[in-house]
């Protein structure tokens, strides 16, 4: 799938605190556009928070990020405007009576009527549909999903999909809005280790295709730029996932793995 160049990303003392402590802080790292980011830790040690921040879902209380060139906190509205989540737990998780197909006509739609210029909603009918299955089979394509394989094909329902094929579904749908920031949670989590090979091999081609590729996971691959998260010392209460500011969390920016 040809990408949009993928958008650069760095985080000097970066930090969210909310009515209850600290989510992260204290997050430094550099990532070139096209990079394939890990942001690594055990399970509410902030993880969400830092991903929902980089991409203008949270603001960030203290230091700063900059993200294809916009500051953070400041430009939230915009890195949301080139920024695209796959699968967050309760903020963009796949509908389980839904079908295949449904969810990519539903995003096909929403991105004719919010992305598209006035000028293309006056185009035939038999030409919009044309471009939105040139779209999506684009989409399919590049996130490895072949709809052909699925029990009933693209009438398949989500809750009859594998783990794996959940997730190549959640990045069609947002590949479809040909993001330069892509940024996906629990991308290892319920994966054999078969799967989780072929999930990190389908985030690296698309890093490799420009877009920057932002994943949360438990393990990093070693080829990744890992982001860690983890527990303060002497804080007994964790930062939770996907609330903001319940505990203490510090996060550790190094290439590779130690």
């Amino acid at each position: 799938m040809e990408s949009p160049h993928g958008a650069a990303l760095s985080a000097e003392d970066f930090g969210l605190k909310g009515p209850r402590g600290w989510a992260f802080r204290g997050v430094e790292f550099t990532a070139g556009p096209g990079s394939l980011v890990a942001v690594e830790g055990p399970s509410g040690s902030g993880r969400t928070c830092l991903l929902l921040a980089l991409t203008g879902r949270m603001r960030s209380t203290q230091g700063r990020a900059e993200v294809g060139g916009e500051r953070l906190p400041g430009r939230l509205a915009a890195v949301r405007g080139f920024s695209a989540l796959g699968p967050v737990p309760g903020v963009s998780e796949l509908d389980p009576s839904f079908t295949v197909a449904e969810h990519l006509r539903e995003r096909a739609l929403l991105r004719r009527r919010f992305d598209g210029s006035p000028r293309s909603l006056l185009r035939p009918r038999a030409e919009r549909a044309a471009t939105a299955r040139a779209t999506i089979d684009t989409a399919l394509e590049s996130a490895g999903l072949d709809p052909a394989t699925l029990p009933k094909a693209e009438r398949t329902s989500v809750r009859d999909l594998e783990r794996l094929e959940a997730l190549r579904l959640s990045v069609a749908l947002a590949l479809m809005g040909r993001p330069r920031l892509l940024a996906l949670d629990d991308t290892d989590l319920k994966l054999s280790t078969a799967d989780r090979a072929l999930a990190w091999e389908l985030l690296r081609s698309l890093a490799a295709d420009g877009t920057t590729v932002l994943a949360v996971c438990s393990e990093a691959p070693e080829d990744a730029l890992t982001v860690r998260t983890r527990p303060s010392a002497g804080t007994d209460t964790p930062a939770d996932d996907t609330t903001t500011g319940k505990g203490t969390a510090d996060a550790i920016a190094e290439t590779g793995r130690a």
